[in-house]
């Protein structure tokens, strides 16, 4: 006897982006696998984003149009209202990447606590595909995070270790990936295969936000893993002037001696790593 898969609950999160809204949901609604069930929270739009959700009711577990706390605190709904044994996070916007995205994931649903696989980001000039680590550590989180909208995290996690940090604005996600992975040992696994597609027009992909994302995170790893932080700042700077040096290089390979690198390093903008 073949062994049902689990109930997926896909939520989503959406403020006045109707359009986006759309998007999202003609991605869920054309999912070949069936078993899941599709929640989404509104924050008291006043975009015509409420008259599509009536619109759409029936094909729509659940959906609520009120005004909430923030972004984390429509998440923290989301998951008190859902019953799948895996929850992913779907905000307004994004989308699975093809009408398979959930017949590929079940797969691999039912053994690991979090499943991941890679995503394609969006931006305004151009797209890429954003390669996910099979193995995740400490330094991964200080410099990354999981993709909220290309994971599958099992319900139960929520309960034992609690929802989201409402305290944060920014990266409370990223916060709770980083405890339940390093802290607490819940177990994960990477699907090789991109899931989802992510449109870099949300607030943690602002530019402007960037020294607020920086400050969070700061905030939160001096809290629970104080003496790694500095060892990590050193790593991270070393990487990124190794970078430079790299470009340096490549971009002025015609010098005889890398002249204009040498320059640099003497006026202390790169380090020459022998």
């Amino acid at each position: 006897m073949l062994k049902m898969a689990p109930l997926i609950s896909i939520i989503t999160v959406n403020f006045n982006d109707k359009i986006g809204l759309e998007r999202t949901l003609e991605s869920v609604f054309s999912q070949n696998f069936r078993n899941f069930e599709y929640l989404v929270i509104d924050g008291g739009s006043n975009d015509g984003s409420k008259e599509l959700l009536e619109k759409n009711s029936e094909k729509i577990n659940y959906w609520v149009s009120e005004p909430d706390k923030g972004i984390y605190n429509a998440m923290n709904k989301g998951i008190s209202f859902a019953k799948g044994e895996y929850l992913i996070f779907l905000n307004s916007g994004d989308h699975l990447k093809n009408e398979n995205s959930l017949e590929i994931a079940q797969k691999y649903l039912g053994k690991e606590d979090i499943i991941y696989g890679d995503l394609e980001l969006v931006g305004n000039t151009h797209t890429f595909i954003k390669e996910y680590p099979k193995h995740l550590s400490l330094y991964y989180f200080y410099e990354s995070s999981l993709p909220h909208p290309a994971t599958f995290i099992r319900k139960e996690l929520f309960k034992k270790f609690g929802y989201y940090d409402e305290s944060l604005k920014i990266v409370s996600d990223w916060k709770w990936f980083l405890r339940v992975i390093m802290q607490f040992s819940c177990t994960y696994k990477k699907i090789p295969k991109v899931l989802s597609t992510f449109y870099q027009d949300g607030i943690s992909s602002n530019s402007s936000n960037i020294i607020k994302i920086e400050a969070e995170r700061e905030i939160v790893f001096k809290e629970h893993y104080p003496e790694y932080i500095d060892y990590f700042k050193e790593i991270h700077t070393l990487k990124e002037e190794n970078k430079i040096l790299t470009e340096y290089k490549k971009k002025y390979a015609h010098l005889k001696n890398y002249k204009l690198v040498r320059l640099f390093s003497a006026l202390g903008l790169v380090k020459i790593y022998k």
